[in-house]
């Protein structure tokens, strides 16, 4: 897959445009010029290159380049409520899930799902009320220490 096959599957599509596999901010560049809707930053769980820089590493830089110009979703490293804060504090629109959802499923089925997103949802609001904001919108990055 090349950049001049997103461009022709954006020629011949209208719908949303959704890239996944950002790791940095020159694909970042192109994904917007392109027309993407959204970029997804992810290194696929790591799987594809070992040595593939961590998501919540390059996410900043990235949000920083697309400069709101199409939404940034980040894929990869997100094993808890709190790590979903911090992927929003650092800039990201959404974030997903994969490898807790999927091992959620697998022990319970629905109710594993159901548990595990209100496991996630308790730990939002607790580190949301320790850092001081109130509404997921307000999550910035004055909640992240800088050491």
């Amino acid at each position: 897959m090349t950049w001049n096959d997103l461009t022709w599957i954006r020629d011949n599509w209208s719908g949303n445009l959704i890239i996944k596999g950002i790791l940095d901010s020159d694909d970042a560049k192109e994904a917007v010029k392109l027309g993407a809707d959204a970029i997804v930053v992810s290194n696929h769980g790591g799987r594809q290159l070992d040595s593939a820089p961590a998501t919540a590493t390059v996410l900043p830089e990235i949000v920083a380049t697309v400069n709101q110009q199409c939404k940034v979703i980040v894929d990869g490293g997100i094993r808890s409520g709190i790590d979903v804060v911090k992927a929003l504090a650092l800039g990201a629109d959404a974030c997903m899930l994969g490898r807790a959802w999927a091992y959620a499923l697998a022990a319970q089925g629905e109710q594993g799902v159901n548990q595990l997103l209100n496991i996630f949802e308790n730990e939002m609001r607790v580190a949301m009320a320790l850092t001081g904001v109130t509404k997921i919108g307000d999550i910035s990055q004055d909640v992240i220490v800088k050491t």
